[in-house]
């Protein structure tokens, strides 16, 4: 599903993450020749895609990125994650 708005994608990308973080991945993608810079959150069930050429929206996903990544390295995460299995 592709989002217009950022704080839509935001939302509904962390909410994807938080439900199944170990099937959760997040590719970011940048395309010189139109400049623009794609982010897509899935789990291979629901795929999340948010396009801008915009460099405001640049510097929100890379604040969304870093924070997703500090998700994925928290030790509460991985405890959880571990206790699941």
């Amino acid at each position: 599903m592709q989002y217009q708005t950022w704080e839509e994608f935001s939302r509904a990308a962390e909410k994807l993450y938080l439900a199944d973080p170990m099937k959760a991945r997040v590719v970011l993608k940048y395309r010189h020749s139109d400049g623009s810079l794609c982010i897509k959150v899935t789990d291979d069930l629901v795929c999340l895609v948010y396009r801008t050429d915009q460099a405001q929206d640049v510097k929100k996903i890379e604040k969304f990125h870093s924070q997703l990544m500090r998700l994925m390295v928290a030790k509460e995460s991985r405890s959880v994650a571990m206790e699941t299995d």
